[in-house]
Protein backbone atom coordinates (compact mmCIF):
# COMPACT_ATOMS: atom_id res chain seq x y z
CA UNK A 1 0.00 0.00 0.00
CA UNK A 2 3.30 2.21 0.62
CA UNK A 3 4.23 2.66 -2.83
CA UNK A 4 0.71 2.98 -4.11
CA UNK A 5 0.27 6.28 -2.03
CA UNK A 6 3.65 7.23 -2.83
CA UNK A 7 3.11 6.94 -7.00
CA UNK A 8 -0.29 8.07 -6.42
CA UNK A 9 0.94 11.59 -4.35
CA UNK A 10 3.91 11.69 -7.01
CA UNK A 11 2.17 11.41 -10.44
CA UNK A 12 -0.95 13.86 -9.35
CA UNK A 13 1.59 15.69 -8.13
CA UNK A 14 3.01 16.02 -11.71
CA UNK A 15 0.24 15.96 -13.14
CA UNK A 16 -1.22 19.45 -11.07
CA UNK A 17 2.00 20.66 -12.05
CA UNK A 18 1.95 20.85 -15.80
CA UNK A 19 -0.87 23.33 -15.81
CA UNK A 20 1.49 25.51 -14.07
CA UNK A 21 4.54 24.85 -16.81
CA UNK A 22 0.98 25.26 -19.52
CA UNK A 23 0.69 28.95 -18.33
CA UNK A 24 4.08 29.07 -18.77
CA UNK A 25 4.35 27.98 -22.29
CA UNK A 26 0.96 29.49 -23.49
CA UNK A 27 -1.04 32.07 -21.33
CA UNK A 28 -3.89 31.49 -23.45
CA UNK A 29 -4.61 28.27 -23.65
CA UNK A 30 -3.70 27.90 -19.69
CA UNK A 31 -6.40 30.31 -18.86
CA UNK A 32 -8.89 28.59 -21.49
CA UNK A 33 -8.08 24.89 -20.27
CA UNK A 34 -8.54 26.27 -16.21
CA UNK A 35 -11.95 26.79 -16.17
CA UNK A 36 -12.66 23.52 -18.05
CA UNK A 37 -10.59 21.81 -15.23
CA UNK A 38 -12.35 23.64 -12.61
CA UNK A 39 -15.76 22.26 -13.84
CA UNK A 40 -14.20 18.94 -14.19
CA UNK A 41 -12.54 19.39 -10.60
CA UNK A 42 -16.35 20.53 -8.88
CA UNK A 43 -17.46 16.95 -10.21
CA UNK A 44 -14.30 14.82 -8.94
CA UNK A 45 -14.73 16.33 -5.76
CA UNK A 46 -18.35 16.08 -5.01
CA UNK A 47 -18.31 12.52 -6.74
CA UNK A 48 -15.53 11.90 -4.11
CA UNK A 49 -17.35 12.59 -1.18
CA UNK A 50 -21.11 11.31 -2.02
CA UNK A 51 -19.74 7.84 -3.71
CA UNK A 52 -16.63 7.69 -1.99
CA UNK A 53 -15.51 9.31 1.48
CA UNK A 54 -19.06 9.39 2.73
CA UNK A 55 -20.36 5.56 1.83
CA UNK A 56 -16.94 4.79 3.03
CA UNK A 57 -17.67 6.21 6.30
CA UNK A 58 -20.91 5.41 6.92
CA UNK A 59 -19.95 1.85 7.19
CA UNK A 60 -17.61 2.53 9.94
CA UNK A 61 -19.58 4.91 12.20
CA UNK A 62 -23.32 5.68 13.01
CA UNK A 63 -24.88 8.21 10.00
CA UNK A 64 -25.63 10.72 12.49
CA UNK A 65 -21.99 11.16 13.72
CA UNK A 66 -21.02 10.82 10.04
CA UNK A 67 -23.50 13.34 9.27
CA UNK A 68 -21.94 15.89 12.14
CA UNK A 69 -18.59 15.34 10.68
CA UNK A 70 -19.40 16.31 7.46
CA UNK A 71 -20.85 19.35 8.25
CA UNK A 72 -17.57 20.10 10.79
CA UNK A 73 -14.93 19.78 7.79
CA UNK A 74 -17.79 22.44 5.78
CA UNK A 75 -16.89 24.55 8.70
CA UNK A 76 -13.75 24.58 9.35
CA UNK A 77 -12.18 25.18 6.18
CA UNK A 78 -14.33 28.22 6.33
CA UNK A 79 -13.07 29.02 9.40
CA UNK A 80 -9.19 28.27 8.21
CA UNK A 81 -9.91 30.04 4.84
CA UNK A 82 -11.24 33.17 6.51
CA UNK A 83 -8.47 32.75 9.21
CA UNK A 84 -5.38 32.09 7.44
CA UNK A 85 -6.92 34.14 4.00
CA UNK A 86 -5.89 31.02 2.16
CA UNK A 87 -7.08 31.68 -1.06
CA UNK A 88 -7.47 30.30 -4.76
CA UNK A 89 -6.62 32.19 -6.90
CA UNK A 90 -7.88 31.24 -10.53
CA UNK A 91 -8.77 35.06 -12.54
CA UNK A 92 -5.11 36.42 -12.13
CA UNK A 93 -6.79 40.00 -13.06
CA UNK A 94 -8.45 40.21 -9.78
CA UNK A 95 -5.47 38.73 -7.41
CA UNK A 96 -3.44 41.12 -5.47
CA UNK A 97 -0.14 39.85 -6.70
CA UNK A 98 2.61 41.37 -4.40
CA UNK A 99 0.49 41.41 -1.27
CA UNK A 100 0.22 37.56 -1.63
CA UNK A 101 3.23 36.31 -2.88
CA UNK A 102 4.76 35.12 -0.13
CA UNK A 103 1.26 33.36 1.23
CA UNK A 104 0.53 31.51 -2.01
CA UNK A 105 4.14 29.68 -1.41
CA UNK A 106 3.14 28.72 1.96
CA UNK A 107 -0.20 28.33 1.95
CA UNK A 108 0.56 25.93 -1.01
CA UNK A 109 2.78 23.90 0.65
CA UNK A 110 0.33 23.28 3.61
CA UNK A 111 -2.71 22.65 1.20
CA UNK A 112 -0.22 20.04 -0.43
CA UNK A 113 0.97 18.54 2.52
CA UNK A 114 -2.97 18.16 3.81
CA UNK A 115 -3.73 16.79 0.39
CA UNK A 116 -0.68 13.98 0.96
CA UNK A 117 -2.12 13.00 4.28
CA UNK A 118 -5.68 12.68 2.98
CA UNK A 119 -4.20 10.03 0.35
CA UNK A 120 -2.89 8.25 2.45
CA UNK A 121 -5.35 7.69 4.82
CA UNK A 122 -7.95 7.49 1.65
CA UNK A 123 -6.11 4.52 0.58
CA UNK A 124 -6.34 3.23 4.10
CA UNK A 125 -9.78 2.50 3.55
CA UNK A 126 -9.71 1.07 -0.10
CA UNK A 127 -8.07 1.28 -3.02
CA UNK A 128 -10.84 2.87 -5.12
CA UNK A 129 -11.41 5.01 -2.57
CA UNK A 130 -8.00 6.32 -2.49
CA UNK A 131 -7.63 6.22 -6.26
CA UNK A 132 -10.73 8.52 -6.59
CA UNK A 133 -9.43 10.57 -3.76
CA UNK A 134 -6.14 11.20 -5.76
CA UNK A 135 -7.95 12.27 -8.79
CA UNK A 136 -10.36 14.56 -7.17
CA UNK A 137 -7.51 16.15 -5.35
CA UNK A 138 -5.05 16.77 -8.45
CA UNK A 139 -8.05 17.53 -10.38
CA UNK A 140 -8.72 20.30 -8.34
CA UNK A 141 -5.20 21.15 -8.12
CA UNK A 142 -4.26 22.07 -11.94
CA UNK A 143 -6.20 25.25 -11.81
CA UNK A 144 -4.94 26.28 -8.33
CA UNK A 145 -1.44 25.88 -9.70
CA UNK A 146 -2.05 27.97 -12.94
CA UNK A 147 -3.21 30.42 -10.68
CA UNK A 148 -0.45 30.30 -8.45
CA UNK A 149 2.01 30.35 -11.17
CA UNK A 150 0.31 33.48 -12.46
CA UNK A 151 0.39 35.16 -8.94
CA UNK A 152 3.83 34.46 -8.88
CA UNK A 153 4.94 35.41 -12.58
CA UNK A 154 3.23 39.10 -11.63
CA UNK A 155 4.86 39.31 -8.45
CA UNK A 156 8.28 39.64 -10.34
CA UNK A 157 9.27 36.46 -9.74
CA UNK A 158 11.23 34.84 -12.49
CA UNK A 159 9.98 31.66 -15.01
CA UNK A 160 13.06 29.48 -13.66
CA UNK A 161 12.14 30.81 -9.65
CA UNK A 162 8.01 29.91 -10.27
CA UNK A 163 8.88 26.54 -11.51
CA UNK A 164 11.30 25.71 -8.84
CA UNK A 165 9.22 27.01 -6.40
CA UNK A 166 6.14 25.49 -7.12
CA UNK A 167 8.37 22.03 -7.85
CA UNK A 168 8.96 22.71 -3.92
CA UNK A 169 5.78 23.10 -2.63
CA UNK A 170 4.37 20.07 -4.64
CA UNK A 171 7.00 17.53 -2.69
CA UNK A 172 5.11 18.43 0.18
CA UNK A 173 2.58 16.32 -0.79
CA UNK A 174 5.13 13.55 -0.45
CA UNK A 175 5.93 14.27 2.93
CA UNK A 176 2.00 14.64 3.78
CA UNK A 177 1.40 10.83 1.68
CA UNK A 178 4.76 9.59 4.31
CA UNK A 179 3.09 10.82 7.44
CA UNK A 180 -0.43 9.73 6.68
CA UNK A 181 0.99 6.43 5.72
CA UNK A 182 2.93 5.90 9.26
CA UNK A 183 -0.08 7.62 11.44
CA UNK A 184 -2.74 5.16 9.78
CA UNK A 185 -2.18 2.41 12.54
CA UNK A 186 -2.85 4.88 15.21
CA UNK A 187 -5.70 6.49 13.67
CA UNK A 188 -7.06 3.19 12.82
CA UNK A 189 -10.39 3.32 14.59
CA UNK A 190 -11.12 7.15 13.72
CA UNK A 191 -10.74 6.86 10.12
CA UNK A 192 -14.85 6.68 9.23
CA UNK A 193 -14.82 9.79 11.29
CA UNK A 194 -12.04 11.63 8.94
CA UNK A 195 -13.25 10.31 5.71
CA UNK A 196 -16.48 11.69 6.76
CA UNK A 197 -15.00 15.34 7.87
CA UNK A 198 -12.40 15.18 4.48
CA UNK A 199 -15.99 14.86 2.55
CA UNK A 200 -17.25 17.84 3.81
CA UNK A 201 -13.67 19.64 2.97
CA UNK A 202 -13.96 18.16 -0.63
CA UNK A 203 -17.84 20.01 -0.58
CA UNK A 204 -16.90 23.18 0.59
CA UNK A 205 -14.27 23.37 -1.77
CA UNK A 206 -16.40 22.49 -4.75
CA UNK A 207 -19.56 24.39 -3.81
CA UNK A 208 -17.53 28.04 -2.51
CA UNK A 209 -14.34 28.23 -4.09
CA UNK A 210 -14.47 26.47 -7.46
CA UNK A 211 -18.37 26.57 -8.31
CA UNK A 212 -18.63 30.56 -8.12
CA UNK A 213 -15.60 30.57 -10.37
CA UNK A 214 -17.86 29.23 -13.37
CA UNK A 215 -20.40 31.82 -12.60
CA UNK A 216 -17.74 34.56 -14.27
CA UNK A 217 -18.25 32.64 -17.12
CA UNK A 218 -20.73 34.00 -19.90
CA UNK A 219 -24.30 31.73 -20.85
CA UNK A 220 -22.55 30.23 -23.99
CA UNK A 221 -19.58 28.21 -21.60
CA UNK A 222 -22.75 26.70 -19.50
CA UNK A 223 -23.51 23.30 -20.85
CA UNK A 224 -19.65 22.80 -21.38
CA UNK A 225 -19.02 23.18 -18.18
CA UNK A 226 -22.22 21.20 -16.87
CA UNK A 227 -20.58 18.20 -19.08
CA UNK A 228 -17.14 18.78 -17.72
CA UNK A 229 -18.91 18.79 -13.82
CA UNK A 230 -20.97 15.27 -14.65
CA UNK A 231 -17.98 13.78 -16.49
CA UNK A 232 -16.03 14.34 -12.92
CA UNK A 233 -18.86 12.71 -10.87
CA UNK A 234 -19.16 9.63 -13.63
CA UNK A 235 -15.27 9.30 -13.45
CA UNK A 236 -15.33 8.93 -9.70
CA UNK A 237 -18.31 6.84 -10.11
CA UNK A 238 -16.54 4.48 -12.37
CA UNK A 239 -13.49 4.19 -10.62
CA UNK A 240 -15.13 3.05 -7.63
CA UNK A 241 -17.01 0.33 -9.47
CA UNK A 242 -13.78 -0.91 -11.41
CA UNK A 243 -11.68 -1.28 -8.72
CA UNK A 244 -11.59 -3.10 -5.93
CA UNK A 245 -12.00 -2.29 -2.31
Amino acid sequence: MFLNIILATAVGGILSLLGGVALLWKEKFAKKISLTLVSFAVGSLLGAAFFDLFPEALGKIEYSEAAALLLLGIFVVFLFEKGLNWYHCHDQEKCDYHSFSSTVLFGDALHNFLDGVTIALSFGAGTSVGVATTLAVFFHEIPQEIGDFGVLLHAGYSRSKVLLYNFLTALTAIVGAVVGYFLLPLIEPYVGAILAFVAGTFIYIAVSDLLPELRHETKAGDIGHLVAIVLGVVMVWWIGVVLPE
